[in-house]
């Protein structure tokens, strides 16, 4: 058996499959840009993959973000509440720190949890 006929069945063969394959995936560009297509979907280094995943760490860090702002918002008005009332001040020290006047006594209640 000779290289030709090897030749001759691997075309015969091929031919066979290629006259199945409808003709617009016959034309290069369809070819070329579905390569492109799938180059950039799957095996890039930016792929759509990795695009999702990040959009998603993207939301969640905005979402702290957004959390830590109002917080931020909520502290600063309680420190200007702090600097400026001393009303404020007397509570904030008596909660906090537990003091009371001379003639005061303090009693804290500790609920335990079961």
């Amino acid at each position: 058996m000779s290289g030709a006929f090897y030749y001759f069945c691997f075309m015969n063969f091929f031919k066979r499959y290629y006259e199945q394959i409808p003709a617009f995936l016959k034309n290069k560009y369809v070819l070329a840009g579905s390569i492109v297509f799938l180059w950039v979907a799957f095996f890039d280094s930016h792929n759509l993959v990795k695009q999702s995943k990040l959009k998603g760490e993207i939301e969640d860090l905005e979402e702290k973000r957004n959390f830590y702002e109002t917080e931020i918002q909520k502290d600063s008005i309680a420190l200007h509440e702090l600097t400026t009332n001393p009303k404020t001040q007397e509570k904030f020290a008596r909660e906090k720190y537990l003091m009371k006047k001379d003639n005061e006594d303090v009693i804290v209640i500790i609920e335990e949890d079961e």
